[in-house]
Protein backbone atom coordinates (compact mmCIF):
# COMPACT_ATOMS: atom_id res chain seq x y z
CA UNK A 1 0.00 0.00 0.00
CA UNK A 2 1.21 3.48 -0.78
CA UNK A 3 1.62 6.32 1.70
CA UNK A 4 -1.55 8.36 2.15
CA UNK A 5 -0.81 12.04 1.65
CA UNK A 6 -2.13 14.55 4.21
CA UNK A 7 -4.25 16.22 1.52
CA UNK A 8 -6.00 12.94 0.77
CA UNK A 9 -6.81 12.56 4.46
CA UNK A 10 -8.27 16.07 4.62
CA UNK A 11 -10.17 15.64 1.36
CA UNK A 12 -12.30 12.72 2.55
CA UNK A 13 -14.05 15.13 4.92
CA UNK A 14 -15.97 18.30 4.09
CA UNK A 15 -18.25 20.71 5.90
CA UNK A 16 -21.36 22.32 4.41
CA UNK A 17 -21.54 26.10 4.93
CA UNK A 18 -25.31 26.32 4.51
CA UNK A 19 -26.44 27.83 7.87
CA UNK A 20 -29.72 25.87 7.61
CA UNK A 21 -28.11 22.48 6.97
CA UNK A 22 -29.06 19.94 9.64
CA UNK A 23 -26.04 17.67 9.12
CA UNK A 24 -23.20 19.79 7.71
CA UNK A 25 -20.36 17.32 8.32
CA UNK A 26 -19.84 15.13 5.23
CA UNK A 27 -17.68 12.04 5.53
CA UNK A 28 -16.86 10.38 2.23
CA UNK A 29 -16.25 6.69 1.63
CA UNK A 30 -13.85 4.90 -0.60
CA UNK A 31 -15.45 6.30 -3.73
CA UNK A 32 -13.25 9.42 -3.37
CA UNK A 33 -16.16 11.62 -4.41
CA UNK A 34 -14.55 14.31 -2.27
CA UNK A 35 -11.89 14.87 -4.91
CA UNK A 36 -14.56 16.15 -7.29
CA UNK A 37 -14.94 19.90 -7.48
CA UNK A 38 -18.69 19.49 -7.96
CA UNK A 39 -19.33 17.72 -4.64
CA UNK A 40 -22.61 18.57 -2.93
CA UNK A 41 -23.68 18.16 0.67
CA UNK A 42 -25.36 14.79 1.27
CA UNK A 43 -27.83 16.42 3.69
CA UNK A 44 -29.06 19.60 1.98
CA UNK A 45 -27.67 19.33 -1.56
CA UNK A 46 -25.72 22.61 -1.52
CA UNK A 47 -22.39 22.71 -3.35
CA UNK A 48 -19.56 22.29 -0.85
CA UNK A 49 -16.68 24.12 -2.57
CA UNK A 50 -16.32 27.88 -2.57
CA UNK A 51 -15.12 29.47 -5.82
CA UNK A 52 -14.52 25.89 -7.07
CA UNK A 53 -11.40 25.96 -4.92
CA UNK A 54 -11.84 26.20 -1.14
CA UNK A 55 -13.16 23.17 0.74
CA UNK A 56 -14.28 23.69 4.39
CA UNK A 57 -13.52 20.59 6.45
CA UNK A 58 -14.14 21.47 10.10
CA UNK A 59 -15.78 24.17 12.21
CA UNK A 60 -13.46 26.20 14.46
CA UNK A 61 -16.01 28.36 16.22
CA UNK A 62 -18.89 30.78 15.98
CA UNK A 63 -19.47 34.28 17.31
CA UNK A 64 -22.22 36.85 17.10
CA UNK A 65 -21.63 37.69 13.43
CA UNK A 66 -19.25 35.11 12.06
CA UNK A 67 -18.37 31.45 11.73
CA UNK A 68 -14.81 30.22 11.26
CA UNK A 69 -13.68 27.00 9.59
CA UNK A 70 -10.45 25.27 8.75
CA UNK A 71 -10.33 24.46 5.06
CA UNK A 72 -8.25 23.24 2.15
CA UNK A 73 -7.18 25.26 -0.89
CA UNK A 74 -7.24 22.71 -3.70
CA UNK A 75 -5.08 24.96 -5.88
CA UNK A 76 -2.22 24.85 -3.37
CA UNK A 77 -1.27 21.19 -2.97
CA UNK A 78 1.99 21.94 -1.12
CA UNK A 79 0.42 24.10 1.57
CA UNK A 80 -3.32 23.42 1.37
CA UNK A 81 -4.67 24.51 4.73
CA UNK A 82 -6.50 27.82 5.12
CA UNK A 83 -8.94 29.56 7.43
CA UNK A 84 -12.40 30.39 6.06
CA UNK A 85 -14.52 33.05 7.75
CA UNK A 86 -18.21 33.33 6.90
CA UNK A 87 -20.30 36.36 7.80
CA UNK A 88 -23.22 34.87 9.68
CA UNK A 89 -26.19 36.78 11.08
CA UNK A 90 -28.13 35.78 14.18
CA UNK A 91 -30.19 38.95 14.14
CA UNK A 92 -32.75 40.55 11.86
CA UNK A 93 -31.67 44.08 12.78
CA UNK A 94 -30.70 45.94 9.62
CA UNK A 95 -28.47 48.30 11.61
CA UNK A 96 -26.54 45.44 13.20
CA UNK A 97 -26.20 43.65 9.87
CA UNK A 98 -24.83 46.78 8.20
CA UNK A 99 -22.31 47.23 11.02
CA UNK A 100 -21.24 43.59 10.80
CA UNK A 101 -20.76 43.84 7.04
CA UNK A 102 -18.67 46.99 7.46
CA UNK A 103 -16.44 45.32 10.07
CA UNK A 104 -16.09 42.19 7.96
CA UNK A 105 -15.11 44.18 4.88
CA UNK A 106 -12.77 46.26 6.99
CA UNK A 107 -11.00 43.12 8.18
CA UNK A 108 -10.50 42.01 4.56
CA UNK A 109 -9.20 45.42 3.53
CA UNK A 110 -6.79 45.67 6.45
CA UNK A 111 -5.51 42.13 6.01
CA UNK A 112 -4.81 42.91 2.36
CA UNK A 113 -2.80 45.95 3.48
CA UNK A 114 -1.07 44.34 6.46
CA UNK A 115 -0.63 40.76 5.29
CA UNK A 116 2.82 41.46 3.88
CA UNK A 117 4.15 41.25 7.44
CA UNK A 118 5.34 37.73 8.31
CA UNK A 119 3.62 37.86 11.71
CA UNK A 120 0.18 38.78 10.38
CA UNK A 121 -1.91 36.16 8.51
CA UNK A 122 -2.05 36.76 4.75
CA UNK A 123 -5.40 37.38 3.06
CA UNK A 124 -5.95 34.84 0.27
CA UNK A 125 -9.39 35.93 -0.99
CA UNK A 126 -12.52 37.87 -0.16
CA UNK A 127 -15.74 37.31 -2.09
CA UNK A 128 -19.49 36.87 -2.05
CA UNK A 129 -21.06 33.56 -2.95
CA UNK A 130 -24.63 32.32 -2.55
CA UNK A 131 -25.56 35.58 -0.77
CA UNK A 132 -22.89 35.03 1.90
CA UNK A 133 -19.65 36.94 2.47
CA UNK A 134 -16.44 34.94 2.85
CA UNK A 135 -12.87 35.74 3.83
CA UNK A 136 -10.07 33.22 3.27
CA UNK A 137 -6.74 33.71 4.98
CA UNK A 138 -3.52 31.94 5.79
CA UNK A 139 -3.72 29.19 8.39
CA UNK A 140 -1.14 29.54 11.15
CA UNK A 141 0.05 26.31 12.72
CA UNK A 142 0.18 27.44 16.32
CA UNK A 143 -1.71 27.79 19.59
CA UNK A 144 -3.06 30.87 21.41
CA UNK A 145 -1.20 31.85 24.56
CA UNK A 146 -2.39 30.11 27.71
CA UNK A 147 -1.95 32.22 30.89
CA UNK A 148 -2.24 29.16 33.15
CA UNK A 149 0.69 27.49 31.37
CA UNK A 150 2.80 30.62 31.00
CA UNK A 151 2.55 31.63 34.65
CA UNK A 152 4.06 28.29 35.72
CA UNK A 153 6.94 28.27 33.23
CA UNK A 154 10.37 28.06 34.91
CA UNK A 155 11.85 30.58 32.43
CA UNK A 156 8.99 33.05 32.48
CA UNK A 157 10.89 36.34 32.20
CA UNK A 158 12.82 35.39 29.00
CA UNK A 159 9.49 34.41 27.42
CA UNK A 160 7.96 37.80 28.27
CA UNK A 161 10.97 39.60 26.79
CA UNK A 162 10.63 37.48 23.64
CA UNK A 163 6.93 38.33 23.42
CA UNK A 164 7.66 42.05 23.68
CA UNK A 165 10.51 41.98 21.16
CA UNK A 166 8.40 39.93 18.74
CA UNK A 167 5.16 41.91 18.92
CA UNK A 168 6.34 45.50 19.32
CA UNK A 169 7.70 45.59 15.71
CA UNK A 170 4.32 44.24 14.56
CA UNK A 171 2.51 47.03 16.41
CA UNK A 172 4.94 49.57 14.98
CA UNK A 173 4.17 48.17 11.52
CA UNK A 174 0.37 48.45 11.84
CA UNK A 175 0.45 51.82 13.63
CA UNK A 176 2.65 53.27 10.86
CA UNK A 177 -0.13 52.22 8.49
CA UNK A 178 -2.81 54.00 10.53
CA UNK A 179 -4.36 50.84 12.01
CA UNK A 180 -5.02 50.14 15.68
CA UNK A 181 -5.81 46.55 16.61
CA UNK A 182 -7.91 47.35 19.72
CA UNK A 183 -8.26 43.77 20.96
CA UNK A 184 -4.83 42.53 21.98
CA UNK A 185 -5.13 39.66 24.45
CA UNK A 186 -3.71 36.12 24.81
CA UNK A 187 -6.46 34.60 22.64
CA UNK A 188 -5.45 36.84 19.72
CA UNK A 189 -1.75 35.93 19.84
CA UNK A 190 -0.54 32.64 18.40
CA UNK A 191 2.92 31.14 18.81
CA UNK A 192 3.91 29.57 15.51
CA UNK A 193 5.20 26.02 15.92
CA UNK A 194 7.72 26.21 13.09
CA UNK A 195 9.88 29.01 14.51
CA UNK A 196 8.33 30.04 17.84
CA UNK A 197 7.42 33.51 16.52
CA UNK A 198 4.36 35.27 17.91
CA UNK A 199 1.57 36.01 15.39
CA UNK A 200 -1.06 38.72 15.84
CA UNK A 201 -4.50 37.61 14.65
CA UNK A 202 -8.14 38.72 14.55
CA UNK A 203 -8.20 42.10 12.88
CA UNK A 204 -11.99 41.86 12.67
CA UNK A 205 -12.40 44.80 15.03
CA UNK A 206 -9.23 46.66 14.13
CA UNK A 207 -10.02 50.21 13.12
CA UNK A 208 -8.31 52.70 10.86
CA UNK A 209 -6.65 55.48 12.83
CA UNK A 210 -8.47 58.62 11.75
CA UNK A 211 -8.91 62.10 13.13
CA UNK A 212 -12.39 61.08 14.26
CA UNK A 213 -10.96 58.17 16.25
CA UNK A 214 -8.32 60.44 17.75
CA UNK A 215 -10.96 62.92 18.86
CA UNK A 216 -13.26 60.34 20.40
CA UNK A 217 -15.60 59.30 17.61
CA UNK A 218 -14.61 55.64 17.61
CA UNK A 219 -17.02 53.01 18.78
CA UNK A 220 -16.05 51.25 22.02
CA UNK A 221 -14.83 47.82 20.88
CA UNK A 222 -12.46 45.52 22.70
CA UNK A 223 -12.29 43.04 25.57
CA UNK A 224 -13.13 44.27 29.08
CA UNK A 225 -10.15 44.06 31.40
CA UNK A 226 -7.65 44.44 28.56
CA UNK A 227 -8.91 47.81 27.24
CA UNK A 228 -7.15 51.07 28.07
CA UNK A 229 -9.16 53.65 30.07
CA UNK A 230 -9.43 55.98 27.08
CA UNK A 231 -10.73 53.10 24.97
CA UNK A 232 -13.62 52.68 27.39
CA UNK A 233 -14.56 56.26 26.48
CA UNK A 234 -14.42 55.58 22.75
CA UNK A 235 -10.95 57.07 22.15
CA UNK A 236 -8.26 54.90 20.62
CA UNK A 237 -4.57 55.68 20.14
CA UNK A 238 -1.47 53.60 19.37
CA UNK A 239 -0.81 53.77 23.12
CA UNK A 240 -4.11 51.92 23.65
CA UNK A 241 -2.65 48.83 21.96
CA UNK A 242 0.48 49.16 24.08
CA UNK A 243 -1.66 49.20 27.22
CA UNK A 244 -3.42 46.02 26.11
CA UNK A 245 -0.07 44.38 25.38
CA UNK A 246 1.13 45.27 28.88
CA UNK A 247 -2.06 43.90 30.46
CA UNK A 248 -1.65 40.75 28.36
CA UNK A 249 1.83 40.33 29.89
CA UNK A 250 0.36 40.67 33.41
CA UNK A 251 -2.24 38.03 32.56
CA UNK A 252 0.49 35.67 31.31
CA UNK A 253 2.80 36.34 34.28
CA UNK A 254 0.20 35.88 37.03
CA UNK A 255 -2.30 33.57 35.34
CA UNK A 256 -5.02 35.86 36.75
CA UNK A 257 -7.61 37.95 34.92
CA UNK A 258 -6.66 41.65 34.83
CA UNK A 259 -9.78 42.62 36.81
CA UNK A 260 -8.35 40.88 39.87
CA UNK A 261 -5.04 42.75 39.59
CA UNK A 262 -6.43 46.30 39.67
CA UNK A 263 -7.24 48.13 42.89
CA UNK A 264 -10.42 50.05 42.04
CA UNK A 265 -10.44 51.87 45.38
CA UNK A 266 -7.01 53.45 44.86
CA UNK A 267 -7.20 53.35 41.06
CA UNK A 268 -3.90 51.56 40.57
CA UNK A 269 -2.45 48.20 39.62
CA UNK A 270 -1.44 45.74 42.31
CA UNK A 271 0.12 42.84 40.46
CA UNK A 272 3.62 42.38 41.85
CA UNK A 273 2.33 40.68 45.01
CA UNK A 274 0.28 38.26 42.88
CA UNK A 275 3.22 36.52 41.23
CA UNK A 276 3.06 32.71 41.35
CA UNK A 277 5.26 31.05 44.01
CA UNK A 278 8.90 30.99 42.97
CA UNK A 279 8.52 33.55 40.17
CA UNK A 280 10.62 36.71 40.28
CA UNK A 281 11.03 39.50 37.75
CA UNK A 282 13.93 41.85 37.14
CA UNK A 283 13.58 45.58 37.93
CA UNK A 284 14.07 46.28 34.19
CA UNK A 285 11.04 44.22 33.18
CA UNK A 286 8.92 45.62 35.99
CA UNK A 287 9.76 49.15 34.82
CA UNK A 288 8.82 48.33 31.22
CA UNK A 289 5.53 46.71 32.22
CA UNK A 290 4.58 49.64 34.44
CA UNK A 291 5.26 52.03 31.56
CA UNK A 292 2.87 50.00 29.38
CA UNK A 293 -0.03 49.72 31.83
CA UNK A 294 -0.06 53.26 33.20
CA UNK A 295 -3.74 54.35 33.25
CA UNK A 296 -2.66 57.94 32.48
CA UNK A 297 -1.70 58.59 28.88
CA UNK A 298 0.87 61.13 30.06
CA UNK A 299 2.69 58.47 32.05
CA UNK A 300 2.33 55.67 29.51
CA UNK A 301 4.84 54.94 26.76
CA UNK A 302 3.46 56.48 23.57
CA UNK A 303 4.81 54.35 20.72
CA UNK A 304 6.18 50.91 19.96
CA UNK A 305 9.19 52.58 18.35
CA UNK A 306 10.13 54.38 21.57
CA UNK A 307 9.77 51.23 23.63
CA UNK A 308 11.82 49.17 21.19
CA UNK A 309 14.63 51.69 21.46
CA UNK A 310 14.39 51.40 25.24
CA UNK A 311 14.61 47.61 25.36
CA UNK A 312 17.02 47.25 22.46
CA UNK A 313 14.66 45.44 20.12
CA UNK A 314 14.58 45.66 16.30
CA UNK A 315 12.66 48.47 14.67
CA UNK A 316 11.35 48.83 11.14
CA UNK A 317 11.81 51.97 9.00
CA UNK A 318 8.70 54.18 9.15
CA UNK A 319 6.70 54.55 5.94
CA UNK A 320 6.56 58.00 4.33
CA UNK A 321 3.30 59.86 4.68
CA UNK A 322 3.19 60.39 0.93
CA UNK A 323 3.96 56.78 0.09
CA UNK A 324 1.51 55.00 -2.19
CA UNK A 325 1.27 51.25 -2.58
CA UNK A 326 2.87 49.86 -5.70
CA UNK A 327 0.72 47.82 -8.09
CA UNK A 328 0.63 44.16 -7.13
CA UNK A 329 -0.94 41.59 -9.42
CA UNK A 330 -1.26 39.21 -6.48
CA UNK A 331 -3.35 41.61 -4.38
CA UNK A 332 -6.62 39.86 -3.44
CA UNK A 333 -9.76 41.07 -5.17
CA UNK A 334 -12.10 42.88 -2.80
CA UNK A 335 -15.87 42.95 -3.33
CA UNK A 336 -18.22 45.20 -1.44
CA UNK A 337 -20.78 43.10 0.39
CA UNK A 338 -23.65 45.54 -0.09
CA UNK A 339 -24.04 44.98 -3.82
CA UNK A 340 -26.48 42.54 -5.36
CA UNK A 341 -25.06 39.17 -6.35
CA UNK A 342 -25.39 39.90 -10.07
CA UNK A 343 -23.63 43.24 -9.69
CA UNK A 344 -20.39 42.15 -8.04
CA UNK A 345 -17.76 44.18 -9.84
CA UNK A 346 -14.24 43.50 -8.57
CA UNK A 347 -12.18 46.36 -7.25
CA UNK A 348 -8.76 46.31 -5.64
CA UNK A 349 -8.71 47.27 -1.96
CA UNK A 350 -12.03 49.09 -1.98
CA UNK A 351 -12.58 50.84 1.36
CA UNK A 352 -15.58 49.65 3.36
CA UNK A 353 -18.60 51.96 3.54
CA UNK A 354 -18.19 54.72 6.08
CA UNK A 355 -19.74 54.08 9.49
CA UNK A 356 -22.74 56.24 10.38
CA UNK A 357 -21.81 58.99 12.77
CA UNK A 358 -21.46 57.21 16.13
CA UNK A 359 -22.95 58.52 19.34
CA UNK A 360 -20.10 59.58 21.60
CA UNK A 361 -20.52 58.25 25.13
CA UNK A 362 -18.27 59.26 27.99
CA UNK A 363 -18.46 56.53 30.64
CA UNK A 364 -16.49 58.45 33.25
CA UNK A 365 -19.54 59.49 35.28
CA UNK A 366 -21.06 55.99 35.27
CA UNK A 367 -17.73 54.50 36.31
CA UNK A 368 -17.34 57.03 39.14
CA UNK A 369 -20.87 56.40 40.48
CA UNK A 370 -20.39 52.63 40.37
CA UNK A 371 -16.92 52.87 41.87
CA UNK A 372 -18.40 54.78 44.82
CA UNK A 373 -21.37 52.37 44.92
CA UNK A 374 -23.86 55.14 44.39
CA UNK A 375 -26.28 52.71 42.83
CA UNK A 376 -29.22 55.07 42.35
CA UNK A 377 -27.14 57.67 40.47
CA UNK A 378 -25.53 54.90 38.42
CA UNK A 379 -28.96 53.53 37.52
CA UNK A 380 -30.09 56.99 36.40
CA UNK A 381 -26.91 57.47 34.35
CA UNK A 382 -27.43 54.07 32.70
CA UNK A 383 -30.92 55.11 31.65
CA UNK A 384 -29.54 58.38 30.27
CA UNK A 385 -26.84 56.55 28.29
CA UNK A 386 -29.40 54.18 26.73
CA UNK A 387 -31.44 57.22 25.66
CA UNK A 388 -28.41 58.94 24.13
CA UNK A 389 -27.41 55.80 22.23
CA UNK A 390 -30.83 55.85 20.57
CA UNK A 391 -30.68 59.63 20.11
CA UNK A 392 -33.52 60.29 22.52
CA UNK A 393 -33.81 62.87 25.27
CA UNK A 394 -32.72 61.79 28.74
CA UNK A 395 -35.37 59.91 30.76
CA UNK A 396 -37.41 59.10 27.67
CA UNK A 397 -39.11 55.70 27.52
CA UNK A 398 -37.43 53.10 25.35
CA UNK A 399 -39.59 50.61 23.51
CA UNK A 400 -38.81 46.91 23.39
CA UNK A 401 -38.34 46.99 19.62
CA UNK A 402 -35.55 49.57 20.05
CA UNK A 403 -33.36 47.25 22.11
CA UNK A 404 -32.05 45.61 18.92
CA UNK A 405 -30.60 48.97 17.78
CA UNK A 406 -28.42 49.42 20.86
CA UNK A 407 -24.72 49.11 19.91
CA UNK A 408 -23.13 45.88 21.14
CA UNK A 409 -19.93 47.60 22.23
CA UNK A 410 -21.80 50.07 24.43
CA UNK A 411 -23.94 47.34 26.00
CA UNK A 412 -20.71 45.50 26.74
CA UNK A 413 -19.17 48.62 28.27
CA UNK A 414 -22.20 49.28 30.48
CA UNK A 415 -22.43 45.68 31.62
CA UNK A 416 -18.69 45.46 32.26
CA UNK A 417 -18.76 48.48 34.57
CA UNK A 418 -21.81 47.24 36.49
CA UNK A 419 -20.38 43.74 36.86
CA UNK A 420 -16.92 44.95 37.85
CA UNK A 421 -17.93 47.36 40.60
CA UNK A 422 -20.74 45.19 41.98
CA UNK A 423 -18.57 42.06 42.13
CA UNK A 424 -20.73 40.59 39.34
CA UNK A 425 -23.87 41.04 41.45
CA UNK A 426 -25.59 43.45 39.05
CA UNK A 427 -25.61 43.97 35.28
CA UNK A 428 -27.44 43.14 32.04
CA UNK A 429 -25.63 39.83 31.59
CA UNK A 430 -26.62 38.65 35.09
CA UNK A 431 -30.23 39.58 34.39
CA UNK A 432 -30.26 37.70 31.09
CA UNK A 433 -28.66 34.63 32.66
CA UNK A 434 -31.34 34.65 35.37
CA UNK A 435 -34.03 35.02 32.68
CA UNK A 436 -32.64 31.95 30.89
CA UNK A 437 -32.48 30.04 34.19
CA UNK A 438 -36.15 30.91 34.75
CA UNK A 439 -36.86 29.34 31.32
CA UNK A 440 -38.02 32.71 29.96
CA UNK A 441 -40.87 32.82 32.49
CA UNK A 442 -41.18 36.53 33.25
CA UNK A 443 -42.98 36.19 36.63
CA UNK A 444 -40.36 33.69 37.82
CA UNK A 445 -37.60 36.01 36.59
CA UNK A 446 -39.12 38.99 38.43
CA UNK A 447 -39.30 36.97 41.62
CA UNK A 448 -35.56 36.21 41.36
CA UNK A 449 -34.48 39.82 40.79
CA UNK A 450 -36.94 41.36 43.25
CA UNK A 451 -39.23 43.22 40.82
CA UNK A 452 -43.03 43.23 40.83
CA UNK A 453 -44.53 41.35 37.89
CA UNK A 454 -47.10 44.05 37.17
CA UNK A 455 -46.25 47.49 35.82
CA UNK A 456 -45.89 50.30 38.35
CA UNK A 457 -45.49 54.04 37.93
CA UNK A 458 -43.67 54.55 41.23
CA UNK A 459 -40.53 52.49 41.63
CA UNK A 460 -40.46 52.42 45.41
CA UNK A 461 -39.67 48.71 45.28
CA UNK A 462 -36.15 49.41 44.01
CA UNK A 463 -33.33 48.74 46.46
CA UNK A 464 -30.25 50.82 45.75
CA UNK A 465 -27.99 48.72 47.89
CA UNK A 466 -25.61 45.85 47.32
CA UNK A 467 -27.87 43.74 49.54
CA UNK A 468 -30.56 43.77 46.86
CA UNK A 469 -31.22 40.47 45.04
CA UNK A 470 -28.78 39.47 42.34
CA UNK A 471 -29.68 41.15 39.04
CA UNK A 472 -31.88 43.76 40.76
CA UNK A 473 -29.98 46.55 38.98
CA UNK A 474 -29.89 48.22 36.49
CA UNK A 475 -33.62 48.76 36.89
CA UNK A 476 -36.27 48.48 34.18
CA UNK A 477 -37.44 52.09 34.70
CA UNK A 478 -36.50 52.91 31.10
CA UNK A 479 -38.87 50.39 29.51
CA UNK A 480 -42.06 51.74 27.90
CA UNK A 481 -44.77 50.67 25.47
CA UNK A 482 -47.60 48.15 25.60
CA UNK A 483 -45.26 45.16 25.46
CA UNK A 484 -42.90 46.44 28.14
CA UNK A 485 -42.78 43.02 29.83
CA UNK A 486 -40.90 41.57 26.84
CA UNK A 487 -37.81 43.63 27.59
CA UNK A 488 -35.99 40.77 29.35
CA UNK A 489 -36.52 38.46 26.38
CA UNK A 490 -35.40 41.08 23.85
CA UNK A 491 -32.35 42.09 25.90
CA UNK A 492 -31.33 38.44 26.21
CA UNK A 493 -31.65 37.95 22.45
CA UNK A 494 -29.63 41.12 21.87
CA UNK A 495 -26.80 39.99 24.17
CA UNK A 496 -26.78 36.61 22.45
CA UNK A 497 -26.58 38.31 19.05
CA UNK A 498 -23.68 40.38 20.35
CA UNK A 499 -22.09 37.18 21.64
CA UNK A 500 -21.95 38.65 25.15
CA UNK A 501 -23.61 35.72 26.96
Amino acid sequence: MGIVRPLAILSIMSYCLNPDCGHPQNREGSDRVSHSRAQVCRSCGQVILLKQRYRPIRSLGQGGFGRTFIGVDLDLPKSPRCVIKQLFFQTTSAALQAKAIALFEQEALQLSQLGSHPQIPTLAAYFKERDQLYLVQEWVNGQPLNPSVWSQHPNLEPRIWQLLRDLLPVLQFIHDRNVIHRDIKPDNILQRRSDGKFILIDFGIARTLTETAMMGGATVIGTPGFMAPEQMRGKVLPASDLYSLGVTCLNLITGLHPDTLFDVVNDRWQWRDRLPPGQTLSPALIRILNSLIAPSLRQRVQSATALLRDIGGPTVPPIRSDATPSPDLNTPTIFTGTRAAEDLTPTTQTPPPADPQPVRIDYTHLKTMLQKRRWEQADAETWAILCRLLRKRDNACLFVREIAALPCADLQAIDFLWAKYSDRHFGFKIQSQLFITAKADYPAFCQQVGWPVHRVTRHTYLQFTHRAPQGHLPSRRWVGGTQWWKHAEQLTQKLQACDLL
